[in-house]
C-alpha cells in the first residue's frame, strides 16, 4: 500500500533539511555576533554534497567555501579588535566590547546588538582611564570595527550562496 515510501531517499531529505537549518542560521549569524554564520553557511554546503555523493557540489566547492568561511572569521575578529586598538584601547575596554557584545545579543534585537558593542567599550574603557573623550573614541572605533566586519561577513555569506546556487542550478 505504501510502497512509494521505500523509493524515497530518506537520507537525502534529512541531508537537504539539514543544510537548509545550517544556512538559514548561517544567515542569521552574519549579523548575530554569538552565531559563527559562515561555518554554518559552510556546513549547509557540506551536507548538500553529501546529499548528492558530491556529485554536484563536490570537494573543491566545499574547500572554497570553507576558506571563504576562515577569512571571513579571521576578517571579523581583526577589525573589531583593531579598530578598539587604534583608537588607543586598554585592555578593559575591548573586554567592556566583548561584554557588550554579549549583552547585545541577550538583549535581543538590531538595537542591543549594534549599540552595546559600543557602550561596552565606552564603560571599559572609561573604567580603564577615566576620560570620556578617549573612551568615546574607544566606543566608537570599536564600534566601526563591529560595523565592517559584519559587512564583510555579509557580502562573503551571499557569495557563498551565490556559488552554491550557480553550482548547483547552472
Amino acid at each position: 500500500m505504501f510502497d512509494w515510501l521505500t523509493q524515497i531517499d530518506w537520507f537525502a531529505i534529512a541531508c537537504w533539511l539539514g543544510a537548509l537549518s545550517l544556512i538559514i542560521a548561517g544567515l542569521a549569524g552574519t549579523v548575530v555576533p554569538a552565531i559563527p554564520g559562515l561555518p554554518l553557511i559552510a556546513g549547509g554546503a557540506l551536507l548538500i554534497g553529501w546529499a548528492d555523493q558530491f556529485e554536484i557540489i563536490g570537494w573543491g566547492t566545499i574547500a572554497a567555501l570553507t576558506v571563504m568561511a576562515v577569512i571571513g572569521v579571521v576578517i571579523d575578529t581583526v577589525a573589531q579588535t583593531a579598530g578598539a586598538q587604534k583608537a588607543g584601547a586598554s585592555k578593559e575596554g575591548i573586554w567592556g566590547s566583548v561584554i557588550g557584545t554579549v549583552l547585545g545579543v541577550f538583549m535581543g534585537g538590531l538595537i542591543g546588538i549594534l549599540v552595546m558593542p559600543l557602550i561596552g567599550a565606552f564603560i571599559g574603557e572609561f573604567w580603564a582611564k577615566r576620560d570620556l573623550l578617549h573612551a568615546g573614541r574607544v566606543g566608537v572605533a570599536t564600534w566601526t570595527g563591529m560595523v565592517i566586519g559584519t559587512a564583510v561577513k555579509i557580502a562573503l555569506a551571499f557569495m557563498m550562496l551565490g556559488v552554491l546556487i550557480f553550482m548547483y542550478f547552472v
